[in-house]
Formats: structure tokens, C-alpha cells, sequence
């Protein structure tokens, strides 16, 4: 049975960041579940999520929180499943405060970061950790990346198509 990704966030108001990551995961034919879980307001709720995400049959947890963030801690304190937290910008401090909370955890509960805001690497990088077992999605992640050096390439021609026309 193929492992799903579980994307918890902080707070209803988060997931418009978090669509991102679900479309993506989607277009690679993962499954996924959303949950609202706050690591200050439901504390015993996401712990127990995460200590049954493996049998539950996850492979990997995403967690969107902003300000103080501890929601990608509290999960990874709880389960050896890879975490990748996702720092959402917030009124105040435009996300910094965030990046810093998910990022700096202590020796022996890692949490891999991505960009404020940056849900679809999320994603992303929640696809490579299952491709290392799962070579269908390793090969869909290899044609994704051959396009993008095939778009990048096509821009490039355009544009100097276009200083060769000046």
C-alpha cells in the first residue's frame, strides 16, 4: 500500500498556503489527508496523531504553522517519520518569527524547513523522501525535473531571439 502525507496545520487560516501542497501531491498521485491540529491549543490531540501516523499509514507529515510555530516540533517530538515544516508568514514579522521556531530545533528532533510560505517545495521534497523506496515516483519527479530545464531553455531562446533583434 502506497504511503500517504499527512499535512497538519496550526490553524484553519493557513490553508490557503497549504493548497499548494495538496494540488502537488495530487499531481503525483499521493495521497493525502489535512488536519487542523494546534501544537498550544490541541497539544495532546497533535501528539496523538503523530505517535499513530506510521501505522496509520503515513510516510511523511507537513506542517504548516505561523508565529510561533512549535506545531513541526511538537509532531517530529512524536513520531520517527520525516517532518517538514512550513513557516507561514503572519501579520506580524513577516514570517521570520516562524522560519526561526520551525528551523531551530534541538539535537534529536529534526525537522526539515522549507521557505516561508513555501508549500509546494513541501510538497515537493515530501515526494523525493518517498520516491527513495517508490521508483514510479522517482521517474514522475525526473520528467518534472527535464521540463523544467526544457522550459528554461525554451526562455532562454526567446529572449535571445529577442537582443539578436535589437
Amino acid at each position: 500500500m502506497a504511503k500517504k502525507v499527512a499535512i497538519v496545520m496550526g490553524s484553519d487560516s493557513d490553508f490557503p498556503i497549504v493548497k499548494g501542497a495538496v494540488k502537488t501531491l495530487k499531481q503525483y498521485g499521493i495521497g493525502c489527508e489535512v488536519r487542523v491540529l494546534s501544537a498550544h491549543r490541541t497539544p495532546e490531540q497533535a501528539s496523538e496523531f503523530s505517535k499513530h501516523a506510521r501505522e496509520n499509514g503515513f510516510g511523511v507529515i507537513i506542517a504548516a504553522a505561523g508565529k510561533a510555530a512549535h506545531l513541526a516540533g511538537v509532531l517530529a517530538a512524536h513520531t520517527t517519520l520525516p517532518v517538514i515544516g512550513i513557516p507561514v508568514k503572519s501579520s506580524t514579522l513577516d514570517g521570520l518569527d516562524a522560519l526561526l521556531a520551525t528551523v531551530q530545533m534541538p539535537k534529536g528532533i529534526p525537522v526539515a524547513t522549507v521557505a516561508i510560505d513555501g508549500a509546494d517545495n513541501a510538497a515537493l521534497l515530501a515526494v523525493q523522501m518517498l520516491a527513495i523506496e517508490d521508483t514510479t515516483l522517482a521517474d514522475k519527479l525526473s520528467a518534472m525535473k527535464e521540463q523544467m530545464v526544457q522550459e528554461v531553455l525554451d526562455k532562454n531562446q526567446k529572449i535571445q531571439a529577442e537582443v539578436d533583434a535589437l
